[in-house]
């Protein structure tokens, strides 16, 4: 197979609206981050292919400028779409009228009107207001199809670029996924469980999304504070009344390049961690749907019960000490209220995460002030109980992960333990039903729209009826070696998995094989021995040979599919494999700053003419059946 004529498309998936994207750079200073759940992302065009070949002194143009920007060791993600977007424009202003003559567009934007003319809109609108959060637009900042009606006669040059852009991108990946399936390969797209809160979708089917809301994880063992999306939730019950069409269109959307693909997190088709617009960290959320705890439960389990005991930050002498040593003065002048009973309340202006994070981003960017901001925050989730909103003091949620708070071990045990005995049955017992009517009120129609394969991001903490729920679908669930579903386990061994599944060593969201070698000696240690079955100390570095025999493990597994990060295959060879592997890394999901710059040190073209590693990977390959 001739990869080269792949080296153009870089990911193949819909314009990722998820935290990859948002994370990449500013979405002003990035426009196209997160517009639409509809629109291919820009970045992947190949210019030469939407060119002319008689214009041949703005290829040579664009030749030059390629050279300077692909002799980088990271991707600068601004500089390569503004890079694009400045020959694209060139280019259109050159060809559109051939290209909107054609019956080949014409077809594809009857097609696709419904998405393409309100995404269109709100890019021109976007440009000219110099912002996409719509809200804070002069004019048109509610969408009305009328007044879009308008602009697209008004405008309609600047709002045919959008047109002539998604048209050709439409093209390279329809041409893309030809050249793969007349080779025999089948392509697995990726659909984001969340969309932009300043993207086409929210503005103009606003009533789709939650906006007061923003979605996320709560704490696990990579992001102990929780994570914090950013996007709105999903209003089910409205989408639900037209059967879901939006998601409907969404996936067929997709079967139009890919065979099967991925639902990210399809934990948020069953309940969704929802945080309030006044947190910053994911910790301070709750599930959605969710059976809350009402107030006579507590009787019930003979809890002396104290509303604001429970629902409202407890911070002491000792509490202050902990977190902030010597600065704890200077943090009860400037954001505490002395109670006079020896306990400290937050001053109304420091009352939430958002109004701290305002206040120290006026300050220094120091690692003092990073301490102490973190230090409040640590403070405001020091909580027990998250009141439900409107149920006038009746109703609850637990802030997840009690036991860690100094609310909760400043308790007596008799009260630890009946607290811990309902917080037990709020999250592992009552809501399991409620969530596997959720998702088979939503999954089985979706599921009917497309013949794709459909694989769920199943990960994280996983309801006790999920599994069932995938397995009555027939979808494909997620194995990762280092993130075993059982607790009990330390590792997840491949051979294990059912065929309905898909094993990896690794994703995108955490370090490489040869990363996560180097991070814990001891858990190395143990994973050298036991599900490697070596004697001895294993080695500090991962050598070529354990990469190997980590990736034969996946190759073996009886899962339907084995999925590598191209990282990981490299690992294998040491001859081709990066340096550093801490520089392989893709992105840190618990770092909101961290964006994604990876970019691959060898050319497809280059690594091609390695003919001792493709030997090898392909015997791998063969040899396991696959």
């Amino acid at each position: 197979v001739d990869w080269s004529k792949l080296v153009g498309l870089k990911m193949i998936q819909i314009l990722p609206v998820n935290d990859t994207s948002a994370t990449m750079t500013n979405t002003d200073s990035y426009p196209y981050a997160a517009i639409s759940a509809f629109a291919l992302h820009p970045i992947y065009i190949n210019l030469f292919d939407v060119i002319n070949p008689k214009y041949k002194n703005l290829i040579n143009e664009i030749e030059v400028e390629k050279i300077i920007l692909n002799n980088t060791n990271e991707l600068n993600y601004t500089e390569v779409i503004q890079a694009k977007l400045k020959y694209l424009n060139k280019i259109y202003s050159l060809q559109k009228t051939e290209t909107f003559k054609s019956k080949s567009y014409q077809n594809y934007f009857e097609k696709n009107k419904s998405w393409l003319t309100p995404y269109a809109v709100f890019c021109y609108l976007r440009d000219e207001y110099g912002t996409a959060h719509f809200h804070e637009w002069p004019h048109h900042r509610e969408y009305n199809q009328a007044e879009i009606d308008k602009l697209l006669i008004a405008h309609s040059e600047a709002i045919g670029f959008h047109y002539f852009m998604q048209y050709h991108l439409h093209l390279q990946l329809k041409e893309a996924t030809e050249y793969a399936h007349s080779n025999g390969i089948v392509l697995k797209g990726d659909i984001a469980i969340g969309v932009y809160r300043y993207g086409t979708d929210a503005w103009q089917q606003t009533e789709l999304f939650n906006l007061d809301f923003q979605a996320g994880a709560p704490p696990d063992d990579f992001a102990v504070k929780g994570q914090n999306w950013g996007f709105p939730t999903y209003n089910w019950l409205c989408m639900k009344q037209d059967g879901f069409a939006w998601w409907k269109q969404r996936f067929e959307q997709m079967s139009d390049y890919f065979d099967a693909f991925r639902i990210d997190h399809i934990l948020g088709f069953f309940r969704i961690w929802s945080i309030p617009l006044h947190a910053v960290e994911g910790i301070m959320g709750h599930f959605v749907p969710c059976i809350p705890i009402h107030g006579n439960e507590f009787l019930e389990h003979k809890i002396v019960f104290d509303i604001n005991r429970f629902t409202k930050p407890f911070i002491n002498e000792k509490i202050l000490w902990k977190i902030f040593g010597y600065d704890n003065e200077l943090v009860k002048q400037t954001f505490l209220n002395d109670d006079g009973v020896e306990l400290y309340t937050l001053k109304n202006e420091f009352s939430t995460q958002v109004q701290v994070h305002k206040y120290f981003e006026f300050l220094e960017s120091s690692d003092h002030n990073k301490k102490l901001r973190q230090g409040i925050f640590d403070l405001i989730s020091n909580i027990i109980l998250l009141e439900v909103e409107q149920s006038n003091g009746t109703e609850f949620h637990f802030r997840f992960g009690i036991e860690q708070t100094s609310s909760f071990k400043y308790l007596d045990q008799e009260q630890q333990q009946k607290l811990k005995n309902l917080y037990n049955d709020y999250f592992f017992r009552r809501q399991d039903d409620l969530w596997r009517k959720e998702a088979l009120q939503k999954l089985p129609y979706l599921k009917r729209v497309t013949n794709m394969l459909v694989c769920g991001e199943d990960l994280g903490m996983v309801p006790a009826c999920v599994p069932d729920v995938m397995k009555q679908l027939g979808l494909l669930s997620l194995e990762i070696q280092r993130m075993p579903k059982d607790t009990d386990k330390l590792f997840f061994n491949p051979k294990d998995a059912c065929y309905l599944s898909v094993v990896t060593p690794s994703t995108h969201d955490m370090s490489t094989i040869r990363g996560w070698w180097e991070e814990d000696k001891e858990i190395t240690q143990q994973f050298y021995t036991n599900e490697l079955g070596y004697l001895g100390i294993a080695p500090i570095f991962c050598e070529p040979w354990i990469n190997k025999a980590i990736v034969t493990q996946h190759l073996a597994s009886p899962a339907m599919w084995s999925i590598f990060q191209l990282q990981d295959l490299l690992g294998i060879d040491d001859a081709i494999r990066k340096e550093n592997p801490n520089e392989e890394r893709i992105n840190i999901p618990a770092n909101p700053k961290h964006y994604w710059n990876y970019r691959m040190h060898l050319t497809l073209e280059n690594l091609i003419h390695h003919s001792g590693y493709n030997d090898e990977l392909k015997k791998l390959i063969i040899s396991n059946g696959r």
